[in-house]
C-alpha cells in the first residue's frame, strides 16, 4: 500500500493543488487552510453557499500567493498575505477565533467572483485552534479546516462509488490530503494508527460528508445522484461517511510512492 496523491487546500474550500512532496508541520500540510474567506460579520464563507469558490485557484511560493479565476489572476506578497492582527473574531462552526485581516485588493476580486461582500483572513503562526478533545490531546491544533489536519482516503473507495454513480469521479471532490492504493475499497475505514516514512497518524474519525463531493470540480453544478449513492452505500445513523479524518504526530514530509504502513 502506498501513497498515490497528495494534496493542500491553502484557502478553505478553494480550489486545491496536487503535490508531487507535502511538507508536514505543526498545524498539518504546509499552508493547508491556512487563509479563509469570510463575510461582513467574519463568519466563514464555503462552497455550501458558494459553490463556485471550487473555481478559485491558490498557489502559494516562498515570497508569493497567487489567486486565479479561469484567466484572471490577482498576487500578494507573503507579508500582504499574512496580513494584520485583528480582535474582530471570525467563525468557524463552533469555533470563534481571531485571525490577520488582509487589507489588499484581493478582497475586491473575491468580492466580484463569489458575487458578494468578502474578506480574506490569515491564521498566524501562534494561533492555536485545538481540536476536538474528544478525539484529540490538548495542544493538537488544526487551521481553517472543519475540524482535523488530515483527510486520508482510498482510490478504491472513491472508484467503488463512481461504480455506482456509473461515471469517474476526481478523488479532489472529497478534498482529501492523502490518497492511498494497493488495498480494498472503505479498508481506511478499519485503521486506527498508520505510518508514513517516520510520521505516524492517527485516523480518529470518519469524516461525514455534506454536500461539497456532489459539486462538479469544472462546472461548480450539483450532481444529487453522488449523494444518493453515498446515502445507499455509506450512510451510518443520519449521515454519510467517506474519509478518515486523521491527526499527525511528527513533522517532515511525504512524497507520491511513499509505502503505508498499518500500525493499528
Amino acid at each position: 500500500m502506498q501513497i498515490s496523491q497528495l494534496f493542500n487546500y491553502p484557502v478553505k474550500s478553494c480550489k486545491g493543488n496536487k503535490l508531487s512532496t507535502m511538507e508536514i508541520d505543526g498545524f498539518g500540510p504546509k499552508w493547508d487552510r491556512r487563509w479563509m474567506i469570510v463575510d461582513p460579520d467574519g463568519r466563514f464563507i464555503t462552497q455550501r453557499q458558494v459553490a463556485e469558490m471550487g473555481q478559485i485557484g491558490v498557489t502559494v511560493s516562498s515570497d508569493r500567493v497567487c489567486f486565479d479565476y479561469h484567466s484572471e489572476k490577482i498576487e500578494l506578497s507573503m507579508i500582504e498575505a499574512q496580513g494584520q492582527k485583528d480582535e474582530r473574531l471570525v467563525t468557524v462552526w463552533q469555533d470563534k477565533l481571531s485571525g490577520n485581516r488582509i487589507h489588499h485588493p484581493v478582497n475586491a476580486w473575491l468580492s466580484q467572483k463569489l458575487g458578494r461582500e468578502a474578506q480574506l483572513i490569515y491564521m498566524p503562526q501562534e494561533t492555536v485552534r485545538q481540536v476536538d478533545l474528544e478525539y484529540a490531546q490538548l495542544g493538537d491544533r488544526v487551521g481553517f479546516a472543519d475540524g482535523f489536519p488530515f483527510l486520508i482516503i482510498s482510490e478504491a473507495s472513491v472508484e467503488f462509488l463512481a461504480e455506482k454513480v456509473g461515471y469517474p469521479l476526481d478523488v479532489q471532490r472529497f478534498r482529501p490530503n492523502i490518497v492511498m492504493s494497493g488495498c480494498d475499497a472503505f479498508a481506511e475505514d478499519q485503521w486506527r494508527q498508520i505510518q508514513i516514512g517516520d510520521i505516524v497518524f492517527d485516523l480518529v474519525k470518519q469524516c461525514s460528508r455534506c454536500v461539497i463531493p456532489t459539486i462538479d470540480l469544472k462546472t461548480s453544478q450539483k450532481q444529487p445522484e453522488i449523494m444518493q449513492a453515498m446515502l445507499k452505500y455509506r450512510k451510518q445513523g443520519t449521515k454519510v461517511m467517506m474519509g478518515q479524518n486523521a491527526l499527525h504526530r511528527g513533522e517532515g514530509c511525504i512524497t507520491i510512492g511513499q509505502e503505508v504502513k498499518i500500525i493499528r
